[in-house]
């Protein structure tokens, strides 16, 4: 292999700042995302963005999963509700990490106002997609909005 086939296959470091990076899209339209610079330094194989909420979110954002490998998030600040698939929910809070892998299908039910995190992925993008419920969740709605009448 030549030296510039090595080099092009190769990662390039990178050194950002999460409160000076470049503002990005993202999947949220009340979140400020930034670039860290992680997409350009992999060429396209991981991704790597800092994210601050702008308000609490104000309903669950619905079931979905990630066309991914994986999505690793870091809470620097702040905490999400979370349920998965397999029943699971949980608060996911300042100096946790989840991981959540591809296809593996979940729903976030509420945040902080202050939520603060750093996203990883492979790849750098990844797609989402909306996904049923789960039978076990319209059967807990249910019986939460039966609760709620009494």
């Amino acid at each position: 292999m030549s030296d510039k086939a090595d080099s092009e296959q190769r990662c390039r470091y990178v050194v950002q700042s999460i409160h000076t990076a470049p503002e990005t899209g993202g999947r949220r339209t009340f979140v400020t995302y930034r670039d860290l610079g992680i997409e350009a330094a992999t060429f396209g194989r991981v991704g790597g963005k800092s994210s601050v909420i702008r308000a609490g979110m104000s309903k669950p954002s619905g079931w979905h999963k990630h066309v991914c490998e994986f999505q690793l998030n870091y809470i620097l600040k702040g905490w999400v509700d979370m349920v998965f698939e397999d029943g699971r929910e949980i608060r996911v809070r300042e100096g946790d990490v989840m991981m959540i892998p591809g296809g593996y299908s979940h729903n976030e039910l509420r945040t902080s106002d202050d939520l603060e995190g750093l996203e990883f992925t492979i790849p750098a993008t990844i797609g989402t997609v909306p996904v049923d419920p789960p039978d076990w969740w319209a059967e807990r709605e249910a019986s939460l909005q039966s609760a709620s009448q009494k």
